[in-house]
């Protein structure tokens, strides 16, 4: 590894996975002071294997020793209850659809430890995040598949100004053979997918959980009685699965109707009722750290994954943004968040609130 010039005192989130044990790896073999810290995140106790868990713990504190780190846990589990989950609850039960990683790289992930660490006399908090921050700007990563800068666009200018992200300019396949040759634990262990406090990765089941869930009529949009749902928060617009009526189908969740717990569904994905050609947008960040001027041609994307569509952001009023795509975008869904890009560079991002 390329020694650096400045030796400084950096926190390495450390979580037990592959890309943070590489992360701490490369700045120590940089040469820079590092600590792992492993931050403890609210698990269910019911079903009992929770992400946070002592298995990942072990597979941190393993990863430390190899790398030759001290390790250090923080407990973040009574604010990430509160800010996370129970605010992904309460989305879900309003009809909306939160992206629980949005909401916690701000309030918990990033933007709590980077408060601590500065109390502690770190000068910088680094993760496995797959996102480049260049002169305090945030860039796509180099792994496209893997890019994580969407989930990232609440920061703001000061806590940028205290991340690293070393994983920006590798691929996902570059990273697991470094932990290979670094002989690191977690070279070959698999990567969840899925919402971390959900412990039996059952989406719908958590909800079910937590959740007090009103069973209904399906209907289609003429209508016509085909089913029942299982309670409304379980669908999002746009959802196949889930959807299950006998002998018919494939359906599609086309609209919800909460005042009378209906749910409408189309049997043909690209019905255009799936379909919007603008968004509102509200709580709006600019990670840019001033807004552009207005109205904005730039790209945006409405969830993790969703290819960038060209856009034209017009400011409504001092909390609502209005958002144009210059193709209709199927599935905008109320909730989510819409991340705009210029190029590869993150401007800033919004939560949908109406499609």
């Amino acid at each position: 590894m390329k020694q650096a010039k400045n030796k400084f005192k950096i926190a390495v989130a450390m979580s037990g996975g592959v890309d943070s044990s590489v992360t701490a790896k490369i700045l120590k073999d940089q040469g820079h002071d590092v600590v792992g810290i492993f931050l403890r995140f609210w698990k269910e106790e019911q079903p009992p294997l929770a992400k946070g868990g002592r298995g990942d713990f072990k597979d941190a504190r393993r990863a430390a020793k190899i790398i030759g780190i001290p390790l250090h846990t923080l407990d973040f589990s009574r604010i990430f209850k509160k800010q996370v989950v129970d605010n992904f609850l309460s989305e879900y039960a309003k009809g909306k659809t939160p992206n629980p990683c949005v909401r916690c790289n701000k309030l918990v992930k990033l933007g709590l430890l980077i408060r601590e660490a500065k109390k502690s006399g770190f000068d910088y908090v680094a993760t496995g995040h797959y996102a480049i921050n260049k002169n305090n700007k945030l860039y796509k990563a180099k792994d496209k598949n893997k890019d994580q800068s969407y989930f990232l666009y609440t920061l703001n200018q000061d806590e940028l100004k205290h991340l690293l992200f070393p994983l920006g300019d590798y691929t996902k396949p570059q990273v697991r053979q470094l932990a290979k040759k670094f002989k690191l634990p977690a070279a070959a262990k698999p990567e969840s997918q899925e919402i971390c406090f959900i412990a039996d990765k059952s989406h719908n089941e958590f909800l079910k959980r937590y959740l007090k869930l009103k069973a209904g009529k399906i209907k289609t949009l003429d209508n016509k009685i085909i089913g029942a749902h299982q309670g409304l928060p379980l669908y999002t617009i746009g959802q196949r699965k889930g959807i299950e009526i006998g002998g018919t189908g494939p359906y599609y969740a086309a609209k919800m109707d909460y005042k009378k717990n209906i749910l409408y569904v189309v049997n043909k994905s690209d019905n255009k009722i799936l379909y919007g050609d603008k968004l509102i947008a509200k709580n709006i960040s600019w990670l840019i750290g001033t807004e552009p001027k207005m109205p904005l041609k730039c790209e945006a994307v409405i969830r993790y994954h969703h290819k960038p569509v060209k856009c034209l952001a017009a400011k409504i009023n001092k909390n609502k943004y209005q958002v144009k795509f210059a193709i209709p975008q199927r599935a905008i869904a109320p909730g989510q968040s819409v991340v705009f890009y210029e190029k590869n560079q993150v401007l800033g991002g919004g939560i949908i609130c109406q499609n």
